[in-house]
């Protein structure tokens, strides 16, 4: 446990029953913000509030301040950590429904074999299809670092192990085993002219959870785009790297035809449930916003 904000609120409502409780943050120095030649070090204890924060966040890797203002609501920044923001739960009422209320789903994330969600209430499920399970990851972080290439440090008994954050993530949750703990997050060095973008939809402005976000990083010379990564947050299981809208914008001049043509791309592999088809043209505009800047 960090900051105990999304823990907690599970074994309240009986949907994991630790046998026993570990206080991360007795754990010394894992609590900084440090910049070097590389880039920018954040240490997996330290505070969403700490990061949004940040006077060298805000200048050089802006996307990461905007998706950190945008997490729940002051007191919750102030108490959650970006280590605890990376590995949180889902938010399926499925996977959430507490026992206590004497209906409980075995669903794929606890081992069962169905995703109650595909036949079921899924206006907040995912709209890609990257596994079996429909519950959205719901991280607001997660797509800024991936979308600026970041790596997570992971520490175990026996030594550490650096993975690209992009890959820290798997259909069910995340790649963690059970002796390990995330303990630094890596952010390369951003150019000086590169353009960052973090946006994020929710129904309630203040305190929500992402129906859907996108962060864009985009790099151009003589104003040609050399390098575009877009990533969408809570469309997908994981993170999803919009990879066809990126090769749209390789090579191109900003223009309107050409952030529609990469919008559309971003959405064309989108299979929405039932209730989510309304997530689609919601996530085509968020991108285009993010292009343009």
């Amino acid at each position: 446990m960090a900051g105990g904000v999304d823990l907690i609120s599970l074994m309240k409502d009986g949907v994991v029953e630790p046998k026993a409780l570990v206080n991360l943050k007795t754990i010394q120095d894992l609590t900084y913000i440090r910049e070097d030649a590389e880039g920018l070090k954040i240490g997996a204890l330290t505070s969403i509030d700490e990061i949004e924060n940040a006077r060298v966040i805000k200048d050089k890797y802006t996307m990461i301040a905007e998706a950190a203002h945008s997490v729940a609501s002051p007191q919750v920044r102030n108490m959650a950590t970006i280590g605890g923001n990376l590995c949180q739960e889902v938010r399926c009422w499925y996977y959430r429904r507490s026992p206590v209320t004497g209906t409980s789903f075995y669903c794929l994330r606890k081992g069962g074999k169905h995703c109650y969600a595909i036949a079921g209430r899924n206006e907040y499920h995912a709209i890609f299809r990257t596994g079996k399970c429909f519950a959205v990851c719901p991280s607001d972080l997660a797509p800024a670092l991936i979308a600026l290439e970041a790596k997570v440090k992971v520490a175990r008994l026996d030594g550490e192990r650096v993975v690209p954050l992009e890959r820290f993530y798997t259909p069910l949750g995340n790649i963690l085993e059970p002796d390990e703990i995330i303990t630094e997050i890596l952010v390369p060095a951003q150019p000086p002219d590169s353009k960052q973008k973090y946006l994020k939809f929710r129904l309630r402005k203040s305190i929500d959870f992402a129906i859907s976000s996108v962060a864009a990083s985009i790099i151009a010379e003589s104003g040609r785009i050399t390098k575009a990564r877009i990533v969408l947050g809570g469309v997908a299981p994981t993170p999803y790297r919009a990879i066809r809208a990126e090769e749209v914008l390789k090579g191109q001049m900003i223009t309107a035809s050409v952030v529609e043509a990469s919008a559309k791309a971003a959405v064309k592999e989108a299979k929405p449930l039932s209730l989510n088809a309304y997530k689609v043209p919601i996530t085509e505009a968020l991108v285009k916003r993010a292009i343009v800047g």
